[in-house]
């Protein structure tokens, strides 16, 4: 792995404090979406299905450092949309740090040259560069010739300038062992500090349905790709070994859907980041007014095939605290490859998928208008 030894310790010391106190809920990841436009349109992305009116807006600092507050999360992972087309997100990013809480600033890079200069290296900072394969498969990913090139020169200017870099991959059905682990080395060579990867996960809206892994598919592509690192290949990877020991096939994990919270344009999201079926306003209503036991592999539909780090990477650091002695001798060993599955929760008694994502929207355009309105009505009333 490439995780620096300050975060390992931060988080450890912050996660074994909540396993000692008895907490049985707790945050480990903020995933905050200041907004949802993008200067892409990736296929596989659920996040830019949204009128212009939701499009249109933004955090503001107030309200993503109070959200910084109000969590208490030790890392703030920054996606969206583009962070990078959020005018305030370097002032942002200087509040977050200025907390002493670990930022990852997701981005596909196409603005990170124009604005850089705006952003200072600190043991605190990292850049995660969106990368989903070598050119061919990552300019398919998100609909564009040429993003990855402008990618690789971005991660080589950050580089340049003293900062942590890290990629993000997410991988589809069709992705193929012998090209992810030519990829990896290719990343590798060039310098990136850390690799992230994830299975691709069906976004209710998403516009392409049809090429997610399920998770027979995910444990069989990992296990090939991981047996490929095995030797000369140095792949420094910026999750823990048990989550990656999970992709594998090797745990039997069910997720931890408060360990990612999510804060975006509309309020808290419940339950997680990848599902929208509702919001609250606060992360105290969030923590202890969602019905937790209602999500999950073998409890709800739309989890069935979910691996994605953002759901289960919790539920592996978590274990790591519990029985180090597991995450030792998958450090030492590495993922195993051979063998069979450890067994999966079924799902075959999950409740049905409710589709709520057009209801939540109308709902939200619903708010925003009653809100104008009251704005406008109020500054005639001043006016008089």
């Amino acid at each position: 792995m490439s995780i620096p030894f300050r975060y390992v310790a931060k988080i450890g010391g912050y996660v074994l404090k909540q396993h000692l106190t008895g907490r049985k809920r707790y945050p480990l990841v903020l995933m905050m979406e200041p907004l949802f436009r993008c200067n892409l349109a990736c296929v596989g992305c659920g996040k830019i299905d949204y009128p212009d009116a939701i499009l249109n807006k933004r955090l503001s600092v107030a309200d993503a450092l109070g959200a910084v507050d109000e969590c208490g999360a030790p890392v703030v992972s920054i996606a969206g949309g583009e962070p990078l087309l959020h005018k305030e997100m370097p002032e942002i990013v200087e509040g977050i740090i200025a907390r002493k809480k670990f930022v990852i600033l997701c981005t596909n890079a196409l603005l990170l040259e124009k604005k850089i200069g705006q952003y200072k290296p600190s043991p605190y900072f990292t850049w995660s560069i969106h990368l989903d394969g070598d050119r061919e498969m990552h300019d398919h990913a998100v609909s564009q010739e040429g993003v990855y090139d402008r990618a690789v020169a971005a991660i080589k200017l950050a580089k340049s300038k003293g900062f942590r870099v890290t990629i993000n991959c997410t991988f589809f059905d069709g992705a193929q062992a012998d090209r992810i682990a030519a990829f990896f080395d290719t990343v590798t060579g060039i310098g990136v500090d850390g690799i992230t990867v994830s299975p691709g996960y069906a976004y209710e809206r998403a516009p392409d349905q049809q090429h997610f892994l399920n998770r027979q598919r995910t444990k069989t592509l990992f296990r090939d790709v991981f047996r490929k690192g095995r030797g000369a290949r140095k792949w420094a990877f910026n999750q823990s070994g048990l989550f990656l020991d999970f992709l594998a096939g090797n745990q039997t994990y069910q997720c931890t859907p408060w360990g990612n919270p999510t804060r975006n344009v509309f309020g808290w999201q419940k339950p997680c980041y990848l599902l929208n079926e509702g919001t609250v306003s606060t992360f105290k209503e969030l923590m202890e007014g969602t019905d937790w036991d209602a999500y999950g592999v073998g409890k709800y539909a739309k989890c069935s095939d979910c691996m994605v780090h953002c759901g289960f990477e919790a539920t592996a650091v978590a274990d790591s605290v519990q029985k180090p002695w597991k995450a030792a001798k998958v450090a030492l060993t590495g993922v195993r490859t051979q063998g069979a599955f450890a067994p999966d929760i079924p799902i075959d008694r999950a409740r049905p998928a409710e589709y709520v994502f057009s209801a939540n929207v109308q709902k939200t355009l619903t708010q925003m208008r009653e809100e104008e309105a009251r704005e406008v009505a109020a500054k005639a009333t001043a006016a008089e």
